[in-house]
């Protein structure tokens, strides 16, 4: 299985270099306020899809920490009470 999983990343890594290869031309990414950046395509991709991960991620922050919250919560409604304190004998 180790294996399989190493030939699939290497697969995966000869496909985005041949792809970096193939799109090198400059492209102009053209903002508002008149801002421009020229920069190699391939980077302009890379950057949008890695911002769109970030941007994905940071969507699911709040209900990650909602669940997390919700199964402590949980967890501590479980718990074993603490045994209570022994009674004295009586006088």
């Amino acid at each position: 299985m180790r294996v399989l999983t190493w030939a699939v990343r290497l697969v995966v890594f000869v496909l985005l270099v041949a792809f970096a290869a193939k799109n090198v031309e400059p492209v102009t990414v053209r903002f508002y306020f008149d801002l421009a950046v020229q920069a190699p395509l391939v980077l302009v991709l890379f950057a949008f899809f890695i911002l769109g991960a970030l941007f994905g991620i940071a969507a699911l922050l709040g209900t990650v920490f909602r669940q997390r919250r919700e199964i402590s919560a949980l967890k501590r409604e479980l718990a074993p009470a603490p045994p209570a304190p022994p009674i004295p004998p009586p006088i």
